[in-house]
């Protein structure tokens, strides 16, 4: 007998049985308790989806209570220590880890479409010197859709795929641009023999020497990076890419859509904040009284807590082992005494195990960021570049999906009943 919830209308004394498959019941099947026969039915309200599943996903599995993250069911630990970020990206695409031919190709039709159209890099020379790099990353890669409009034939399996190549390989470049602009700096052709993080860095970095050659820990501290960052389940910005693309838009003005609901100080931001924090906190010394002022609800703890952890955060892990690795290189940033004492204190006082505010994967990144001398300003723009390789599996995903329809919540109205126009002369 499948399982089902009975519930009983209390307005109407019916009885309707509801049936439950894999811990959900359909919303649809709300609507069937009425009061009358012209009633619309019964609906669920429920503000930011805070329950509500809104599509079926096979790409990123988490257990928040539990402090489990999967792609395509392969442990975060395992893919952040033994794989590649492209290996990963090539995971949340196609389902399966590649085998040598098929990472190989993969990685060369990645790495040949890091160019960006010479008109696109004159669209980028149009901002401002002080354009915020978000803004210049959100505004060009929506403008990516005017340059390839075989995007549009979404129906396409192939021209699909090409899209997939031309996004993964193209962000990392608009967002060198973005920095470099900010700089007044001429924009670094990408140099297709260095890996995906080592191009990235010479990118950002390079000057006037011959050829860029990125130091091997960081270049793997950054792909490590890359890979807690490559997805996360329905956040905001995944949403967004799924609502958008639901219209059936092509994926550029889609992944626009994602990377700016990633530009909000509440999703893509948070790890700047935590910089903000521990520079206003100063030294150890003073963290005991930072702690005493949060209790005290005059202060946050910014980088504790998440919407959907209440364990510790396996990435933060993951990140405050990678930061030691980057300080061997680049010296050790004093920040990381400040977070390693907040951290401490925070975890031993029940007010915040009490409340499940644990460490989540912005604590750490952001003073690994700064050891590896990217501008906080920039922060927002390297998450984005591995969280597209997430949107477009997404995409792909929802594409393929037949139940797919164009997204469109329903709301409760909360405005004037019906009533009659006033003339101007009236009012």
């Amino acid at each position: 007998m499948p399982d089902t919830l009975t519930v009983t209308d209390n307005r109407t004394g019916k009885q309707y049985e509801l049936p439950i498959d894999r811990g959900t019941i359909s919303a649809s099947d709300l609507r069937q308790i009425k009061v009358s026969d012209d009633d619309f039915g019964l609906l669920s309200h429920d503000p930011a989806f805070s329950n509500t599943a809104s599509c079926e996903s096979a790409v990123t599995y988490l257990d928040g209570d539990r402090g489990i993250l999967r792609y395509r069911g392969y442990p975060i630990e395992q893919l952040a220590e033994r794989s590649t970020f492209l290996e990963v990206a090539y995971l949340l695409v196609h389902g399966e880890l590649p085998n040598k031919v098929e990472l190989t190709s993969w990685i060369n039709n990645i790495t040949h479409h890091t160019m960006l159209h010479e008109k696109g890099k004159k669209l980028m020379e149009g901002f401002h010197h002080n354009a915020h790099p978000m803004g210049m990353l959100v505004s060009s890669i929506g403008a990516l859709s005017t340059f390839y409009s075989d995007a549009k034939s979404i129906d396409d399996f192939d021209t699909r795929m090409l899209q997939v190549y031309r996004l993964i390989a193209k962000v990392p470049t608009i967002a060198s641009y973005a920095y470099r602009n900010s700089l007044g700096l001429p924009y670094v052709y990408p140099d297709n023999s260095l890996s995906y993080p080592g191009n990235f860095l010479n990118m950002m970095y390079r000057m006037a020497e011959p050829r860029y050659e990125p130091d091997p820990t960081l270049e793997r501290a950054l792909d490590v990076l890359f890979i807690l960052h490559a997805d996360h389940e329905q956040n905001c910005s995944t949403n967004a890419m799924r609502s958008v693309g639901s219209s059936r838009a092509d994926p550029y003005v889609s992944c626009a859509g994602a990377a700016a609901a990633l530009y909000g100080p509440l999703h893509g931001g948070a790890n700047e904040a935590v910089l903000r924090m521990l520079n206003e906190i100063g030294s150890v010394q003073n963290v005991p009284k930072y702690i005493e002022r949060v209790k005290a609800g005059e202060m946050r703890l910014m980088g504790f807590g998440h919407r959907v952890y209440k364990n510790y955060d396996p990435r933060a892990t993951i990140i405050k082992n990678t930061a030691y690795q980057v300080f061997e290189v680049t010296g050790k940033n004093p920040l990381i005494d400040i977070a390693l004492e907040l951290e401490r204190i925070a975890l031993e006082d029940e007010y915040f195990v009490g409340r499940k505010l644990y460490p989540n994967v912005d604590f750490y990144s952001g003073i690994i960021y700064e050891a590896l001398e990217f501008p906080t300003q920039i922060f927002t723009v390297l998450f984005a570049i591995p969280r597209t390789a997430g949107w477009v599996a997404q995409w792909m995903e929802m594409i393929a999906d037949e139940e797919t329809r164009i997204a469109r919540p329903r709301q409760i109205y909360t405005g004037a009943d019906e009533r009659d126009f006033v003339p101007l002369e009236d009012r």
